[in-house]
């Protein structure tokens, strides 16, 4: 039995075309794996820790090999339960939405809170950077009021899935999917491009 864990960036709900695929995309999951479970992480009503203070000292502590003061060991506490929560699933469902060509603030703060030495990334002199969670897949499901992929002209200023995708990457992923629903500011074309990504998301399903 395997665990998907569903971060979803957009505090629209079912008005998210982002939300929308992933709801589709998970209800046709289910019913192809059914004695799998999804839990579904909502980045606008969890209770990420700020990084900054001692969190801050506390990640060039574990950089530098040094030891925690009581407060630090407290706050990386906090950084490490968010990356086990992370590590813990066997499976990852992003949906977010494009905000200023990049993704909202509050997928930036997760990935900044888990994106961590020792939890999801490692570094050698002989490796480099090498990444912690290996043998996953993951989906990146995407929703833009414009269209910004190959052939566009505007590949440029997509500052959305190209990061998702790298720190998924940067993380260890090696099977990474992606379903975009594209030119939402045009209530046809957006629902064209969702009943697209709808079709694709219940094939992939049968096999995610």
């Amino acid at each position: 039995m395997a665990k998907v864990l569903f971060i979803e960036a957009s505090p629209r709900k079912g008005r998210s075309y982002s939300t929308q695929a992933a709801e589709h995309f998970l209800a046709a999951y289910k019913a192809a794996h059914p004695g799998d479970t999804v839990e579904t992480l909502d980045l606008w009503a969890a209770d990420l820790p700020a990084f900054d203070g001692a969190t801050l000292d506390a990640k060039y502590a574990v950089m530098g090999g040094k030891d925690f003061t009581a407060e630090q060991a407290q706050a990386w506490a906090k950084i490490v339960a968010a990356a086990d929560h992370f590590k813990a699933a066997d499976k990852i469902v992003i949906a977010t939405p494009m905000w200023n060509f990049g993704v909202p603030y509050v997928l930036k703060h997760y990935i900044d809170v888990i994106a961590q030495p020792g939890q999801t990334f490692g570094w050698s002199p002989d490796q480099g950077y090498f990444g912690l969670v290996k043998g996953k897949p993951a989906l990146v499901i995407t929703a833009s009021m414009g269209a910004y992929g190959p052939g566009t002209g505007a590949e440029a200023i997509d500052f959305q899935k190209p990061y998702v995708e790298w720190m998924l990457k940067f993380f260890g992923f090696e099977t990474i999917h992606s379903l975009q629903v594209i030119n939402t500011a045009m209530p046809d074309t957006a629902e064209a491009s969702l009943s697209e990504v709808k079709a694709k998301a219940e094939a992939l399903a049968k096999t995610f």
